[in-house]
């Protein structure tokens, strides 16, 4: 099972090579799930993907300008309506409070989300932020609306993006949004993945998706990640990272050390009754998930 995980990765990061070495020339890479590869015992949703739950929306901007510009934004909308008008429950679970999270004191406080969920640069949180309150009370409905709380999440893409000059626009965030669909997601170095790195390899938006079986209630619970940390990538249990030599502390290990950031935002959406305050238990079972994928729990730079 091993060797076969193993060969599994290889296909992905020769996939992922040649896709940039012909980067004009788009190239079809598989998933995980295409290889074999099956995480836990549920079967998934159709798509594997988060808009497996009824009704949810992805919408990505992706920014790629010469050799330093590597950014963007994604859009998770729970339903395609006005959210202000429509509110969803929802709650917040901060396992590392290293980040720049906007909005997650209401949501806790109120059980309520009511903006689409955004996830972007470090450094382009207030910008995201501000253009998302534009949005909002733009929305036919919303003229007599005074107060807007516009979540916002982020990961530091420092490492491989010019973070420093907030590349990231309204329209930017505009785009996201209205382009923002059900069926397959995009994924990869695409949104707010364009320039995330992962367990030393590059990281990026992932999704996926499980069903309970009917007996139990039959739901669906969907997640996308934002992928930005260190640790030893272990896939179903094999040490994928350290059979491959690219592990977080490896240089260190070999006396040849340098600094890793870290960071990531999992969203997850389950339909089901909630109460209006806590119910976090989705969300914390997403950070355990990263744990059992090899990830550390340490602050970024």
């Amino acid at each position: 099972m091993t060797n076969k995980i193993l060969a599994a990765m290889v296909v992905l990061l020769v996939t992922a090579a040649a896709a940039v070495a012909q980067s004009t020339v788009p190239i079809a890479r598989p998933r995980a799930s295409d290889l074999g590869l099956k995480v836990g015992i549920l079967p998934a949703g159709s798509l594997d993907a988060i808009t497996d739950v009824a009704g949810v929306e992805v919408g990505q901007t992706t920014i790629i300008r010469g050799g330093d510009v590597r950014t963007g934004v994604t859009a998770i909308l729970p339903h395609p309506g006005n959210l202000f008008r429509e509110k969803v429950p929802g709650a917040v679970f901060v396992g590392n409070a290293f980040g720049k999270l906007a909005g997650s004191t209401q949501v806790n406080e109120l059980g309520e989300i009511e903006t689409p969920i955004l996830l972007t640069s470090t450094l382009s949180v207030p910008r995201v932020a501000d253009a998302l309150i534009d949005y909002m009370l733009a929305l036919p409905g919303n003229e007599d609306v005074e107060s807007i709380n516009p979540l916002v999440g982020e990961t530091n893409d420092g490492y491989l993006n010019d973070i420093r000059e907030r590349h990231i626009t309204r329209e930017d965030v505009f785009t996201a949004i209205k382009n923002a669909k059900g069926g397959p997601v995009e994924e990869g170095s695409v949104g707010a993945g364009t320039g995330t790195v992962a367990f030393g390899f590059k990281g990026g938006i992932g999704t996926s998706s499980r069903r309970l079986p009917p007996k139990l209630g039959g739901y669906t619970v969907g997640v996308l990640v934002q992928t930005n940390f260190g640790g030893v990538l272990t896939m179903a249990g094999a040490p994928v990272g350290r059979e491959l030599g690219r592990y977080y502390l490896r240089e260190e290990l070999q006396q040849e050390g340098s600094p890793n950031r870290s960071g990531k935002r999992i969203g997850d959406d389950r339909r089901r009754d909630r109460r209006a305050r806590g119910g976090t238990e989705p969300e914390e079972d997403g950070v355990e998930g990263n744990a059992r994928a090899g990830a550390h729990g340490l602050c970024g730079l």
